[in-house]
């Protein structure tokens, strides 16, 4: 008797594994480090952090989804190849970009430049609170020094404002100031039109899953322990790895497209189409 054959393992589609190891890698290498990344931190330092993590959270998987969906309605509108070259255009401008900042980081460039990003994220944090003096004065005992500001300049509207005080009645004005800051922060951001054009290259739910996790690990790091981290870790390296990462994205992202261009249907007869 021939021994029965046992069926073969399943196998994981491996355009999902790639889909959400570019979308992970991609959140990780964009966002520590980063202002928004910095606010979660220092909201964590005044506030629970169960409740910075969750606006801040919410706000980025808001984020994630309106971003892969805007890049799922591109290959409608324009063919499939064209929005794979771009994306590829996209990432090897990010990574030249980020090459150029990392070349540049010398010595103790790499740690000024996350100072400047920590003082940039206390000034928003001051702003929102309506505060005149940011935090890192307060902890210095600069107050006595530091030169009088109007509480807000820039009045909101009147419904905006109404919206978020209607807001932080419901959830509370720790989880809407952290919702809000990061959103603001992140609208416009690199990670925010990177994930426009994996969302445009790939399935749009594993792009939005993936970007969550990366966000998720990213948030919480911050809210830990990001204040700590953002002293350790060396700027240079971790932009040297996004430049890195984003010019490999680059290549894949032409290979494909051209791949794709390959695909289509060219007319070569008056009678007919042949495909090359």
């Amino acid at each position: 008797m021939s021994a029965m054959s046992s069926p073969p393992p399943p196998s994981v589609d491996p355009s999902f594994m790639e889909t959400m190891t570019q979308s992970v890698l991609l959140i990780l290498f964009s966002e520590i480090g980063d202002k928004t990344f910095l606010i979660s931190a220092l909201l964590a330092m005044r506030h629970p952090r169960l409740l910075v993590f969750s606006g801040a959270f919410a706000s980025l998987l808001l984020m994630s989804a309106l971003s892969a969906s805007l890049g799922h309605i591109l290959p409608s509108l324009i063919p499939r190849a064209w929005t794979q070259l771009a994306a590829a255009v996209l990432f090897l401008i990010f990574g030249l970009k980020m090459a150029a900042e990392a070349r540049k980081m010398s010595g103790d460039a790499g740690n000024e430049k996350m100072r400047e990003e920590m003082r940039e994220a206390e000034e928003e944090i001051a702003e929102d609170d309506g505060e005149g003096i940011p935090m890192e004065s307060l902890e210095e005992g600069r107050a006595d020094n530091a030169p009088p500001q109007s509480p807000k300049s820039n009045k909101k509207p009147t419904w905006l404002e109404g919206a978020r005080n209607f807001s932080s009645l419901i959830f509370g004005p720790v989880i809407v100031q952290a919702f809000v800051l990061t959103f603001l922060g992140e609208w416009g951001d690199r990670s925010q039109i990177a994930t426009i054009a994996l969302g445009a290259a790939h399935n749009v739910y594993l792009v939005t899953l993936g970007t969550i996790l990366g966000h998720c690990f990213c948030t919480a790091l911050a809210v830990i322990g990001g204040r700590y981290i953002s002293t350790k870790i060396s700027v240079k390296h971790v932009t040297w790895s996004g430049a890195i990462l984003f010019l490999i994205f680059s290549v894949l992202y032409f290979y494909e497209g051209c791949m794709e261009w390959g695909d289509v249907d060219v007319p070569l007869t008056l009678e007919g189409t042949s495909r090359i």
